[in-house]
């Protein structure tokens, strides 16, 4: 059945004017992305096969193009859009991140290191710096590595964060495995990295783990 035979009520975009997108599935709201479905299939049935077909929202985001075009009614322009979407909304985390003291508002900055960095098949190390009130100077992706782990080197860190004139940092990073707790690795780089930063008077704020959708910070848990 064509979602225009919906009753009013049940059609993701009527639903969303209605309710608000936070009440619809994710299911839903991909569906109105995709706009269409395909020959036999409504869009928000579409949307659920891709969702199962890639493990849910994050991995669909991170899918390269040729992945997300081989499914029927998807293309180059289809995956040029959703990246777009993506990238206004990391843009918009980025904005809002740098409006006053980034740590007055640490949702932003969990939403936005979650939307940088869940669902990459490798494994990604990012610091964003911040001045002495704690407002957003840059954001940086410093070392990328494999599926299992990357090599973080401290004095390059410290090397950022002096050419920015940082005052604290902000350190995260992701499991491509899904597995949302450190590591003794994790927690011993932490402090490495918190005792080569405090040589410089630069402050470890937090330190973010990204993994399966889900964020984990270190200063919340008591680790810093």
């Amino acid at each position: 059945m064509a979602i225009t035979d919906w009753p009013e009520g049940e059609r993701p975009r009527e639903k969303l004017l209605a309710r608000g997108a936070q009440a619809l599935s994710d299911a839903e709201l991909l569906a109105i992305f995709l706009r269409v479905g395909v020959k036999g299939k409504s869009a928000v049935e579409l949307a659920r096969e891709l969702l199962t077909h890639f493990g849910g929202l994050n991995r669909l985001f991170a899918a390269p193009q040729a992945d997300f075009a081989a499914f029927n009614g998807l293309g180059p322009a289809k995956y040029a859009q959703l990246q777009a979407v993506l990238e206004m909304a990391r843009r918009a985390l980025a904005e809002q991140m740098r409006v006053g003291d980034s740590l007055t508002s640490p949702a932003a900055v969990r939403d936005f290191l979650r939307l940088r960095l869940a669902g990459l098949p490798h494994e990604v190390f990012m610091a964003v710096f911040l001045d002495a009130q704690n407002r957003v100077l840059a954001v940086e992706e410093l070392f990328r590595g494999t599926l299992t782990q990357t090599s973080v080197y401290p004095r390059e860190v410290v090397k950022r964060a002096l050419a920015h004139n940082a005052g604290g940092v902000i350190l995260a990073h992701n499991h491509p495995s899904g597995v949302a707790e450190p590591s003794q690795a994790d927690h011993w780089l932490t402090q490495q990295l918190k005792q080569a930063l405090a040589l410089v008077d630069v402050r470890v704020l937090d330190h973010f783990l990204v993994a399966g959708g889900r964020g984990v910070s270190f200063a919340e848990r008591g680790w810093l």
